[in-house]
């Protein structure tokens, strides 16, 4: 089988890294940005679009997937790339953080969790290997096995708990991913750290799951309501602990900035619901923060949405016009600072892979935060 990543080279005065995934439905130049869709289509935007912003890849969700339409008619239609009409590579997330939240309506144990489903209350059970054997269905190119994934804040000894049982969870997803054979259809399995805010923790979850040979390697349990001091201290901690020949998954983040700065530390997978979430309730990113278009500053304003970007949300609209969309209750706002936001994104990763490519990333980072107005400028790490 062809190796799934390759390093091309690292940063010589950051931690940054320049990679290419290798899967069966195409590459990944890394860093990379996925667009999530959670539920088989990214809220607001079509395929077409995704393509035409250059979004090399796309999250979905086994929970969701799982839950509706079904294995039955995703099966019937011979996967989820079929299914969706997306040809390009897919990542389908484990479920395990939905599982999780449904606090008053699951059961955790050593043999998984049983939950009843928010939708109609029907009860369910997963397994670390139901859990591949719904994504061995879905098809996807990079699958996630079942974790626990801690809440914030918890105390060490839960923190503990889950650690203990997202190891052995994933040694018999590990057994079932190769019984089941899927790596033979292409499809590569990742390992997801846990451990809160707890550094020996985070240390032991990282020795543990890295001496199991997966594809590639993740830190879970951020972005869960920690402060982002302490979610990038998580991150220095574990980062260094991870194969270098093989890609890192900072899951669930982020901000513009904080994506920035973790690729300064060597992270190379990024997803997050903020674009579109963000851009449905009428904030925009730019290089300089984010817009608020539903502001009355924008009323008369004429000028494009963010005048350094060519989407074609920003080519095409103006302020005035995209904030009269929002305060008119029409659609149309909703996607057109969705489709902003998720071009930004992907755009920004490009950006991000040239200045590795020209050996220029510590500027690069330097420059965008402090023109972001980001507190993570200057802060060592």
């Amino acid at each position: 089988m062809t190796s799934f990543y390759t390093l091309l080279h690292k940063d010589a005065r950051t931690r940054a890294r320049r990679g290419v995934i290798h899967t069966s439905h195409g590459d990944i130049q890394s860093p990379f940005f996925m667009p999530v869709g959670t539920r088989a289509t990214v809220k607001t935007l079509s395929q077409e679009d995704l393509h035409a912003m250059g979004a090399q890849v796309e999250l979905s969700n086994t929970y969701h997937l799982f839950l509706r339409p079904g294995l039955e008619i995703i099966g019937a239609a011979g996967g989820l790339h079929n299914f969706m009409s997306w040809q390009k590579p897919i990542l389908t997330d484990s479920g395990g953080y939905q599982v999780f939240s449904l606090t008053n309506w699951r059961k955790i144990t050593d043999e998984g969790v049983e939950f009843q489903s928010h939708l109609d209350g029907t009860k369910h059970f997963l397994t670390p290997e139901r859990v591949m054997d719904i994504q061995g269905v879905l098809g996807s190119d990079m699958v996630m096995p079942l974790d626990e994934c801690s809440p914030y804040p918890c105390s060490q000894e839960d923190a503990a708990a889950a650690v203990r049982r997202t190891t052995l969870w994933l040694k018999r997803t590990h057994a079932h991913f190769h019984a089941a054979g899927m790596h033979t259809r292409g499809q590569r399995l990742f390992a997801i750290v846990q451990g809160s805010v707890y550094r020996d923790l985070r240390e032991r979850s990282a020795r543990e799951l890295t001496a199991i040979d997966t594809d590639g390697c993740a830190i879970g349990g951020v972005s869960v309501g920690e402060p982002v001091k302490e979610m990038f201290e998580v991150l220095g901690w574990t980062v260094d602990l991870l194969p270098e020949h093989k890609p890192r998954y900072f899951m669930g983040i982020g901000m513009p900035d904080q994506i920035v700065k973790a690729v300064g530390m060597g992270i190379d997978m990024f997803d997050t619901v903020v674009p579109t979430r963000y851009g449905r309730y009428g904030t925009c990113f730019t290089d300089k923060g984010t817009v608020v278009i539903r502001n009355g500053q924008y009323k008369a304003d004429f000028s494009p949405l963010d005048p350094a970007c060519d989407c074609h949300a920003c080519t095409n609209y103006s302020r005035a016009y995209i904030r009269h969309l929002f305060n008119a209750g029409e659609v149309l706002g909703l996607r057109l600072a969705a489709y902003h936001n998720v071009h930004y994104y992907v755009k920004l990763m490009r950006r991000i892979r040239e200045a590795i490519d020209a050996g220029c990333y510590a500027d690069f980072q330097e420059d965008f935060l402090v023109r972001y107005g980001s507190p993570l400028a200057h802060r060592e790490g």
